[in-house]
C-alpha cells in the first residue's frame, strides 16, 4: 500500500503526544520510509512572525495572523511549504509535486511571492515534517494506530485546524469520537 496522497489519522489510543489526534498529509511513501506533515498542530507563530525573522516583506496584511503548524519532529528549524498548484509556475525552487492539485516546496523564493500576493492561492507552511523509516509506517498502520484517506484539498486548506481530525475520519464514514482508544480481544 502506497499512502501518498494520504491523511493518515491518528486513533484515539495513540499515545504518542506529537501524534495524538493528529491528521498527517503523506507527501511521498516509498520502501525506504515515508514523510509528511502533520496539518492540524498550530504553533504559536504566526505567518509575520516567520517572514520577520527571514526579512521578507508581508504586503497581504490579511495573511499576518496565518498559523504556521508543527509539521512534526524532524528538522524543525526547517520549513516546509504545502500548497496548491494554481499560479501557473510549475515549480519553485525546491518542490516535489506530489499530484496534480498539491505540491510541496521548500525555498524562500514562495514564502517572497505568498508574501506580496503573487503565490498559491492555499497553502499551509510547517516547521519540520514527520518521518518514518523502512517498513515503520506498515507497521504502525498493521498495530492499528492510524486510518488512512485519500487527501482533500478542503481539508487541508479550507477546513477550521480543531475541525481536521474529526473531518478526515468522516471522510471514511466514521465518527471518531466514538472510538474506544482501548485495545482488547474479544
Amino acid at each position: 500500500m502506497n499512502l501518498t496522497n494520504n491523511l493518515i489519522i491518528a486513533m484515539p489510543g495513540l499515545a504518542d503526544p506529537m501524534f495524538e489526534k493528529s491528521v498527517s498529509f503523506i507527501c511521498r511513501h516509498t520502501e525506504q520510509g515515508a514523510m509528511g506533515l502533520t496539518i492540524n498542530h498550530p504553533t504559536n507563530i504566526t505567518f509575520s512572525e516567520l517572514l520577520a525573522q527571514l526579512d521578507i516583506p508581508l504586503t497581504i496584511d490579511s495573511l499576518a495572523s496565518t498559523p504556521v503548524y508543527l509539521g512534526g519532529p524532524v528538522e524543525t528549524g526547517h520549513g516546509f511549504i504545502l500548497h496548491s498548484n494554481d499560479t501557473g509556475q510549475d515549480t519553485w525552487s525546491q518542490t516535489l509535486r506530489i499530484n496534480k492539485h498539491i505540491s510541496l516546496s521548500s525555498s524562500k523564493d514562495i514564502l517572497t511571492a505568498i508574501a506580496s500576493g503573487k503565490g498559491p492561492a492555499n497553502f499551509l507552511i510547517t516547521l519540520g515534517y514527520a518521518g518514518w523509516g523502512k517498513g515503520q509506517i506498515e507497521k504502525e498502520m498493521e498495530q492499528n494506530s492510524w486510518l488512512n484517506v485519500v487527501a482533500d484539498n478542503d481539508i487541508i486548506f479550507n477546513t477550521p485546524t480543531d475541525q481536521r481530525w474529526e473531518s478526515a475520519a468522516k471522510k471514511l464514514g466514521i465518527d471518531i469520537n466514538l472510538i474506544s482508544g482501548d485495545v482488547g480481544h474479544a
